[in-house]
């Protein structure tokens, strides 16, 4: 089994949400990349990480944030929230996240 650490990103910190409710959110973490440094050192070498403003807007919010981890931690991104096109997957990609996760926009362009 691999469990994967979980950061949400909304507005550039760490957040829950209860039931996927926005208006929930509550901050869980003072800084994403100590976070995911933390979760190296204890073991983890794979962090799942969603932009959650990105998930609103369809665009790339928190990307300077998710690329900083992927390059700064050593462990492997894996991605959701707001990859709706090629470009924007093979930005990340480029910039060090391992794994893009596709929601609605598998749904919708199955071809993608």
């Amino acid at each position: 089994m691999i469990i994967l650490p979980a950061i949400d990103i909304q507005g550039g910190q760490c957040v829950r949400l209860y039931r996927g409710d926005f208006a929930t959110a509550h901050r869980v973490a003072e800084d994403a990349l100590d976070t995911a440094r933390s979760f190296y050192a204890d073991g983890a070498r794979w962090i799942h990480m969603v932009d959650l403003d990105g998930a609103r807007t369809g665009r790339r919010e928190n990307a300077p944030l998710f690329v900083e981890v992927a390059e700064k931690t050593g462990l492997q991104v894996e991605l959701g929230g707001g990859i709706r096109d090629r470009e924007t997957l093979d930005y990340y990609f480029s910039h060090g996240v391992s794994r893009c996760i596709l929601g609605s926009a598998a749904l919708k362009d199955p071809a993608l």
